[in-house]
C-alpha cells in the first residue's frame, strides 16, 4: 500500500466515509497501532526524580516565593504569610482602580480574598487582624483591586516548567479572584506535582476553564525591562505542603 492509501485510509477510518482502500479501516488501525515508538515520554519519571523537589526549584526560577513546610504545619504557614503581608500592605498602602481611599490602615485595604470550597483548617490560624474576605457574592473588581491579596488552592502543578494550574473549581475561585489582587497565595499539595504537561493534563478535566500560573505577572518591553503585575500578582507565594 502506498503513502497515498494509507493517509487517505486513515482519513476515511477518522471520518467514516469509507472502507479502507484494500486493508480495510482496521487493517490501516493496526498498522498505525504498529508503529515503533521509541522516544521518550517523559524527562523525568517520578519513580527515579523528586518532582516535589523539581517543581519548587522551577517555580522558583520563575520568581515565585517556595516555601516546603510539612501538611500539619500548614494552618501556622499559612497565617504567618498573610499576617506578615497584611503589615506590609497596610504600612505602604496601594491606590485602587475607582480611586478608593487606600491610605494605610483603611477598611479599604484590610483582607485577602478566599474563595468558595477552601479547606476551613487552612485558615484556622489566621487572625482576625489579617481579615478574611469571602468572594460570596462575587466581590467587584475594585474591592478585589483594594484588598491586600488572595489565597486559593490549585487542581494540578507541573513539574518539569514549575507551572501552577487552576481548574476553578473548589477552592480555587473564578479567575478575577486570582488576576486582580496584587498578592497570591496558593498552596500546592505534594501529591498534585505532575512530572510534565502530558501528565498534568491528563488529570484535568478539558471541559473546564483552565489557568496556567508560571510565576507572578511579569512582562516586557522592546528593551527588554522586565516589569511584574501588569496582568496579574505582582507576587506569588507558593505554600507546597506535605
Amino acid at each position: 500500500m502506498t503513502g497515498r492509501d494509507r493517509i487517505l485510509g486513515r482519513i476515511r477510518a477518522a471520518t467514516g466515509t469509507g472502507t479502507g482502500t484494500g486493508t480495510g479501516d482496521a487493517g490501516v488501525d493496526a498498522a498505525y497501532a504498529a508503529l515503533p515508538r521509541p522516544y521518550l515520554r517523559a524527562h523525568h519519571d517520578p519513580a527515579g526524580h523528586d518532582i516535589v523537589a523539581l517543581f519548587a526549584e522551577r517555580a522558583a526560577d520563575y520568581r515565585a516565593v517556595v516555601e516546603r513546610v510539612a501538611a500539619a504545619d500548614l494552618p501556622a504557614a499559612v497565617a504567618r504569610v498573610l499576617t506578615r503581608r497584611a503589615a506590609d500592605f497596610h504600612d505602604r498602602g496601594r491606590p485602587s482602580a475607582d480611586g478608593a481611599d487606600n491610605r494605610p490602615g483603611t477598611a479599604q485595604t484590610r483582607g485577602f480574598a478566599v474563595p468558595e470550597g477552601l479547606p476551613p483548617e487552612w485558615t484556622a490560624e489566621v487572625p482576625p487582624g489579617a481579615g478574611l474576605v469571602r468572594d460570596a457574592p462575587p466581590l467587584p473588581p475594585a474591592r478585589l483591586d483594594a484588598l491586600a491579596g488572595v489565597v486559593t488552592g490549585c487542581a494540578v502543578a507541573i513539574a518539569e516548567t514549575g507551572t501552577i494550574v487552576l481548574d476553578h473549581g473548589p477552592g480555587q475561585g473564578r479567575r478575577a479572584l486570582t488576576l486582580v489582587p496584587d498578592f497570591h497565595l496558593v498552596v500546592v499539595r505534594a501529591e498534585q506535582v505532575a512530572a510534565d504537561l502530558a501528565e498534568a493534563f491528563g488529570r484535568l478535566d478539558p471541559g473546564r476553564p483552565q489557568t496556567l500560573i508560571s510565576g507572578p505577572s511579569a512582562t516586557s518591553d522592546i528593551e527588554l525591562t522586565r516589569v511584574e503585575g501588569v496582568h496579574g500578582p505582582r507576587t506569588l507565594h507558593v505554600l507546597l505542603a506535605g
